[in-house]
Parts: structure tokens; sequence; C-alpha cells
């Protein structure tokens, strides 16, 4: 437990070393965020804020991540594809990013290219997973086991891309995916620790810390964006945890907030297609209490709240064995 703290004070650190440099650079080279038109009105004051600040998030949590390993003596194999997703899913982000920032506009990568690339990481956990674990593909519910033979591998695909694509959505007000992360990293590093998944926990930990640190910066009114750079690859991290640690499941409360935000997309594109209505005010469904009169602050000190609630919901489970 004592090297799942360092891992966590060393993430905390790093970010906000890194975060001056880093977001001074970026205001020399004026690199800056592209406001939607169709995003609300207030949002317009929001237009040449410094994105991409996923770059010094990531790179918190990998030397935090990688020297706590190497302290503890756990960077094994697991670790190391772990990590190398997470990565990957950062470079994509970072594609994706750059792309808006030389189109000068919001349009980066198009919807099934960023899905095949967040489809195509996903497999490298899900593949070493299959080959090192014979058991991998059996799914724990409330103490009980299911095998779910050739279904499995479908299933922790879907849980690892869409868990980076939730998180994607929910950054959409400053602070809100770095707060309503925090809790989840920190319950995540909790259950892998108890799971016997200490590479993970330490890992987890790294990115509770590193989130911590990104909300000096992120916070309203924000000084940086984590851009696709930095939500894509935190996402992506959550999901590759609770499948390389076997709490999939439990992921739904860890995620909560991340989900009700996809929904809330997915209700909003079906409801309008089916019957030209809408549910919400405007989706992800930060956007709808924007809409409502809700200030940014107050809606990331709810979504956050609930975040910290289902998260304790998630360890309480898993405490009294409903994994």
């Amino acid at each position: 437990m004592i090297m799942i703290t360092v891992a966590f004070l060393l993430g905390l650190i790093l970010c906000l070393l890194f975060g001056v440099p880093y977001i001074d650079f970026l205001q020399k080279k004026m690199i800056g965020q592209y406001i939607k038109d169709v995003a609300p009105q207030t949002h317009a004051r929001k237009e040449g804020t410094p994105t991409t600040g996923g770059v010094f998030i990531i790179g918190a949590v990998m030397i935090a991540a990688i020297t706590t390993l190497m302290l503890a003596q756990k960077l094994d194999t697991k670790a190391f594809i772990i990590l190398l997703s997470l990565m990957f899913y950062t470079f994509a982000g970072f594609q994706d990013d750059y792309l808006k920032i030389k189109g000068k506009g919001n349009d980066g990568l198009s919807a099934k290219g960023k899905f095949l690339r967040q489809f195509v990481i996903a497999l490298l956990p899900v593949l070493y997973l299959l080959m090192a674990e014979p058991e991998a593909t059996r799914l724990s519910i409330g103490g009980h086991f299911f095998e779910l033979s050739w279904f499995y591998p479908v299933l922790a695909l879907f849980i690892i891309t869409g868990s980076s694509n939730a998180f994607n959505l929910t950054d959409g007000l400053d602070g809100l995916a770095a707060s309503s992360g925090i809790p989840a990293f920190a319950a995540a590093a909790v259950i892998a620790f108890l799971s016997g998944c200490p590479q993970a926990a330490i890992i987890s930990a790294a990115a509770a810390g590193a989130l911590l640190g990104f909300l000096k910066y992120n916070a309203p009114k924000a000084k940086v964006f984590m851009g696709d750079t930095g939500s894509l690859a935190v996402g992506g991290l959550l999901g590759t945890l609770a499948v390389m640690c076997k709490f999939e499941l439990l992921l739904i409360f860890l995620g909560g907030v991340f989900i009700a935000e996809t929904l809330s997309v997915i209700i909003q594109v079906w409801s309008f297609k089916t019957t030209g209505k809408r549910v919400f005010k405007m989706s992800p469904l930060h956007h709808h209490f924007e809409l409502c009169g809700w200030s940014e602050g107050k809606i990331v000190k709810a979504f956050t709240a609930v975040s910290a609630l289902l998260c304790t919901a998630a360890l309480l489970l898993f405490y009294t064995g409903g994994r």
C-alpha cells in the first residue's frame, strides 16, 4: 500500500511540475482549442485556450508508474502491456488534436478512423490476457463464475473502447473529466491491489494523482484542456485496468458518470431520429444542465459527488464479494 501512495504522490507532483512549462510552450506557439458552433454560447470564451494537456498528464502517469513499479519490483509484462496501451491511446488522441489544430477547427480524425484506432489498440491487452491467463474468459458475478468463451473477447474490446469514448464525451467542461476520474482511479487502485494486481494498482494511483495535479490548470477557468490526447488515453486506461484485473462489472459503477454521459448522447440521437424530438436540451448530459441554468462549477461538483458515491458503492460491492 505504501507504493500505491508513492505512485499517487509522484503522479501529482510531476503533473504539477510539467504543467507550467508545457502550458507556457502552448501559449507561445498559440496552440489553442477551437469551439464547436453547436456548443452552448457560454463556451465561446474558451476559444483559444491551450489544448493537448494530456501530454503532461500521461507523461506524469508514465514516469510515476514506471518509477514506482521499479522500486516495488513489479515492472512485469502485465504492467508493460497496460502502459504500452496507454501510450498508443495517447498517440491516437494527439493525432486527432493535431489535425484539429492544423485545420483550425474541430475536424480531426473521422469517427470511423478514431474508432478503428481505439479498437486496434484494445486488441493488445485483450490478446495478452487470453494468451497469459487460461481463465481469462470467465466473468465473476456475485462470487459466481460464468464462462463466456468466445464472447468474452468481444465484451472486453467493447469495454475498453467504450471506456475511451465515454471519458472523451465527458471532457466538455472545465475540470469535469478530471474531477470525475479521480474517484474512479482511486477506487480502481484499491480494487486492483486487493485483487492481487499490484502493477495495476500502482498505475491507477499514478493516474489519480496526475488527474488531481491537472486540476490545478484545468479547474474553472481552465488554463489548458486535456484534449483527445488525454481523454482518449485516460478513458482507455480505465477500461484496460478493469479488463486486465477482472473487475469488468464494477466499471459500471467506477465509470457511472461517463456511462451516463454516453447514454445521454445515444438516447438523444435515437429519439431525434425516430420521433424528431429531443429528450435533453443538449447532449452530452453536462450540456443539458448548462442550458438548464447550472453553472460549470455546480455541474462539476455534482458530477464529482455522484462519481465518488458510485465508486464507494463499487468498493462496498467488491468487499462483500460482488465482483
